[in-house]
C-alpha cells in the first residue's frame, strides 16, 4: 500500500485557507486550546466544507489522516506557556 505524507501547507490549501508558514501558525495561534470535548470537525472556525473534510478524512482513514491529526494535536496544544 502506498503512503502519502502531505504538509500542512497542503492541508491548509486543501481546506482553501492560506498556506504560508506565517498563516498557518497565525490561524493555530487564534484558535489553540480548543476545548478536549469539541472534535475538531465541529469547531466553530471550520466552514460546513472544511468540516466535512476533516469529518470524512478521519473516518476513512485517508491519506491525509496523519496531518489531520497533526492539526488536530496543534489545536489542543497550550500556547504561550512556557511550559
Amino acid at each position: 500500500m502506498d503512503q502519502f505524507f502531505h504538509r500542512f501547507s497542503e492541508l491548509f490549501r486543501q481546506l482553501g485557507l492560506p498556506s504560508d508558514s506565517t498563516s498557518i501558525g497565525r490561524f493555530i495561534a487564534q484558535n489553540a486550546a480548543l476545548d478536549s470535548a469539541i472534535r475538531l470537525e465541529d469547531a466553530p472556525f471550520w466552514s460546513a466544507a472544511q468540516a466535512s473534510f476533516l469529518k470524512e478524512t478521519v473516518i476513512d482513514d485517508a491519506d491525509w489522516s496523519e496531518v489531520v491529526d497533526q492539526l488536530n494535536s496543534a489545536l489542543r496544544a497550550p500556547h504561550g506557556s512556557n511550559a
